[in-house]
């Protein structure tokens, strides 16, 4: 089996328009438009409601490619003309032949075409429906709703939600045909699944593969390993004897260990080499090839893909707390470190391999070891997983259900369930896949009685959720663990944000206006969203707005701004925090640093309780066009102050401060209190699979850095643990003139370090530290006179990317590495 893709030839035009466009296929309506002068570029100013007004119309794609009857169309049995990503509700013509109505772009169509195809000139039509008429259509009929940032109706067609908006996202629902088009060529039969199954025994690995495959012209699965599977109307029980699988494994290194197994045959793997999460060894992959071969001579398929040794659980063991709930790889529980990944770009046509890789290379850069894949967009493309597996990323795959209530029609459901069938088959092979979750937030939400989610939709829920897809997952993706909503407790609406159980979502600090101390009241056993907003690079706000534009109560401001209320509640935790700021660039500064101080505070009190807590996923690692939002790095690939903090706060070893001082004792400065308790406690956080001797220091300073009293301790932390120091307190302590540094170091080697101020930056007396840089080869070195703190550095076009960036300085030097971005134009800020 072979395929040839159709890329070549197209066009585009909107239904009614005389004019045909050149096409790009993958591509979209709006790519396509774009690339023909037709469209404003959809992210600049308030241009996202015109582009929203062309997705009132319907669209058609037309290719006249050639066809010729050569060698290859004599031998096959079937050709299947396969859309990888049709989006959305879209109606296909071979030849003027109506081929098949589609409408889920979660979904890959095989259309048998042999007996349609003409030696000569062929016409394909493909039919783009409007995605806007059919939701408002479709709403009248079954008003049922979702997310009230999204448009009317979203949740009764089978599209990336987040395309008709959310908190973060423009309602720009593009379509077109956002996948591969080609013709796929199949002698006899094919492989329709390949499974690979996993057993660790004694320090060895056995594998065992099972095979369904399709003949040509027959819709039925064929189990090769199952005679019974063979349906009696169509074929005879001979057919088994006709196909056989021969299995090869690879090693890592590329060298042969297995040739010509048969399917079903154990497969034994001594000393593997077993894949692990980044930050706790490596990840090597094997390679396995299997070959499906017709009567002992032709090879008519072959799947070919790479796997993980690794055993992948969610352990789930009662203790005084609760129940936990932990990634456990090869048997080790891990704290899980990491963010909420959305679909990179509203313009599906952007995204590539490239690009995707960048991010998540940025993720391990940062520490991360895990990534949630959000259920609000789409089935990311095969590229996202092989690149987790290569680098160590444990990915969370929500399936795509989120925000909104879904009637279980018999036409739903069928479709559903094939959506989730085809992705399970397609995702279930990687190494990196670490559990499946149901849908976003719908338990938590459905259970309230939210979006008028009443009785049958309730039953309906269930039905999905806690029934239909578990089923498919026990069948076709035993191994790996199924979680039915995030946040959740394990399902039936009991509770599902239960702070002793399961995962939860916590969101009282930002939507609950709550202080970031409201943290450190809470031991959550895996906290897999809270966030924090700040406001884009001042260069990626320059790239939507007029300079006129540029305040962030402006109209076009606030259309870059989608959660309604969020533009004043930066402003009001700024208030709490900094003083006022005298400029753009200081607004998006002080913003930045909030919400990184904020994901700090919480992240390294969780840290802190390890074994309670085993996870901090933060919403959310990117944007998909520029906004102001919860992102870490935003829409062109800038650092947030947040990606810094949290290279340092997932550090393999890590220190951090509880200390207590006027954040966890006051509101104003105008409270009566007899006194303010100041006080540190350390803790050394070791997520890595050794003990670690280290020297533990710290100092209290004053504002020029001076050491006041000082004092150092040499420990060993045990792996996997989260090590307590005794609380010191400083009643000698200045609240506005005095401030904590401290350092863990590791033969001699700063490893992790911080600061801590007693009261608000915007009350402490900082003096001018007088900053200045210089360039030495591959390094910035920065020097200060007195304590700075949150030191910063940018260059012209605000796309440095740093070992460093960020961080307090006690006086003196610090040097970071340069890994991309031009030195024109250096400058430097502070608190």
């Amino acid at each position: 089996m072979y395929s040839k893709i159709l890329s070549e030839g197209w066009k585009m035009r909107r239904i009614g328009d005389d004019g045909w466009l050149d096409a790009k296929v993958p591509g979209s309506v709006y790519t396509n438009l774009l690339n023909n002068g037709r469209m404003d570029d959809p992210y600049f100013r308030d241009n996202e409601d015109k582009a929203r007004a062309l997705m009132d119309y319907d669209y058609e794609y037309f290719n006249e490619f050639k066809f010729v009857e050569d060698k290859d169309y004599q031998e096959c049995d079937e050709i299947f003309l396969v859309f990888d990503m049709i989006d959305t509700v879209a109606d296909i013509y071979l030849n003027e032949e109506h081929l098949l109505s589609v409408a889920n772009m979660h979904r890959r169509y095989e259309i048998p075409v042999k007996e349609l195809l003409m030696s000569g000139r062929n016409r394909l039509r493909v039919i783009i429906h409007s995605p806007n008429k059919f939701i408002r259509s479709e709403f009248e009929k079954d008003p049922v709703l979702g997310a009230e940032d999204c448009s009317r109706g979203f949740p009764k067609i089978r599209k990336a939600h987040y395309m008709f908006g959310w908190d973060w996202g423009p309602r720009l629902p593009d379509a077109g045909l956002q996948g591969k088009v080609s013709f796929l060529y199949v002698k006899k039969a094919f492989f329709s699944s390949f499974y690979v199954k996993q057993e660790h025994t004694d320090g060895k690995v056995y594998l065992t593969t099972r095979a369904l495959i399709k003949e040509a012209g027959k819709k039925s699965e064929i189990d090769l390993l199952n005679p019974d599977s063979i349906a009696n109307d169509y074929v005879s029980r001979n057919t088994l004897d006709k196909y056989q699988v021969r299995v090869n494994v690879f090693s890592p290194d590329g060298e042969v260990i297995y040739e010509n197994v048969k399917l079903g045959e154990k497969i034994e793997i001594s000393n593997p080499k077993l894949w692990w999460p980044n930050g706790y060894g490596k990840h090597p992959l094997y390679r396995v090839k299997a070959e499906l071969v017709y009567e002992n001579e032709d090879v008519v398929d072959v799947w070919d893909k790479r796997i993980g040794l690794r055993t992948m659980e969610i352990s789930r063991e009662k203790d005084q707390y609760g129940e936990e709930f932990a990634h456990k790889v090869n048997g080790i529980k891990i704290f899980a470190m990491g963010a909420d990944y959305i679909p990179q770009d509203n313009i599906l046509g952007r995204v590539n391999k490239d690009r995707t890789r960048k991010l998540l290379e940025t993720c391990v850069m940062s520490n991360f070891n895990c990534i949630r894949v959000w259920g609000g967009g789409y089935y990311p493309e095969d590229d996202f997983y092989d690149i987790c597996d290569e680098l160590g990323l444990v990915v969370w795959q929500d399936l795509m259900f989120a925000c909104a209530v879904y009637r279980l029609s018999e036409d739903f459901e069928e479709n559903i369930v094939e959506e989730v069938r085809e992705n399970v088959r397609r995702l279930r092979h990687h190494a990196s896949l670490g559990l499946w979750c149901g849908n976003n937030e719908m338990e938590l939400f459905v259970g309230q009685g939210t979006w008028g989610a009443k009785n049958t939709l309730k039953s309906d829920y269930v039905k999905m959720y806690e029934y239909i897809f578990p089923k498919i997952l026990k069948k076709e993706d035993p191994q790996t663990f199924y979680w039915p909503a995030s946040p959740s407790s394990g399902g039936g609406f009991d509770n599902p944000n239960d702070e002793n159980r399961g995962d939860v979502h916590y969101w009282e600090v930002w939507h609950g206006n709550q202080p970031f101390t409201a943290y450190r009241s809470f031991y959550f056993r895996y906290l897999s969203e809270f966030g924090f907003q700040s406001f884009p690079s001042v260069k990626t706000i320059e790239s939507f707005t007029e300079p006129k534009d540029r305040n962030i109560f402006s109209y076009v401001m606030e259309k870059h701004q989608r959660n309604s209320v969020a533009n004043g509640k930066i402003m009001n935790y700024m208030s709490q925090t900094f003083r006022y700021p005298e400029s753009l660039d200081q607004l998006v500064y002080y913003s930045q640093l909030l919400q990184a101080e904020a994901i700090r505070y919480g992240v390294e009190h969780f840290r802190r309780n390890r074994g309670r807590c085993m996870g901090t996923v933060y919403w959310q690692l990117n944007d998909c066009w520029p906004v102001a939002s919860w992102s870490s790095i935003d829409y062109y690939g800038r650092w947030k102050a947040l990606q810094y903090y949290a290279k340092r706060f997932f550090a393999p070893l890590m220190i951090s401060c509880a200390e207590r001082g006027y954040l966890d004792q006051c509101v104003s400065v105008n409270d009566e209190i007899d006194s303010i308790t100041k006080s540190i406690r350390l803790n050394i956080a070791n997520e890595t699979l050794s003990s670690h001797g280290v020297t533990v220091c710290w100092q209290l300073r004053d504002a020029y850095a001076n050491v006041l009293r000082q004092e150092k301790e040499s420990l060993v932390v045990d792996k996997l643990s989260s090590l307590w120091l005794p609380e010191v307190e400083l009643s000698e302590a200045l609240l506005h003139d005095n401030y904590v540094s401290y350092q863990l170091t590791e033969n001699g080697n700063v490893i992790s370090e911080g600061t801590v101020l007693f009261c608000p930056p915007k009350h402490f007396n900082f003096v001018e530290p007088n900053l200045n840089l210089r360039v030495e080869g591959d390094e910035i070195v920065v020097s200060a006179s007195a304590y700075a703190k949150s030191v910063a550095i940018f260059n012209e076009e605000d796309n440095l990317v740093l070992s460093d960036n960020y961080f307090d300085l006690n006086a003196g030097e610090r040097r970071v590495k340069v890994i991309s971005g031009s030195l024109n134009g250096l400058k430097l800020t502070s608190i």
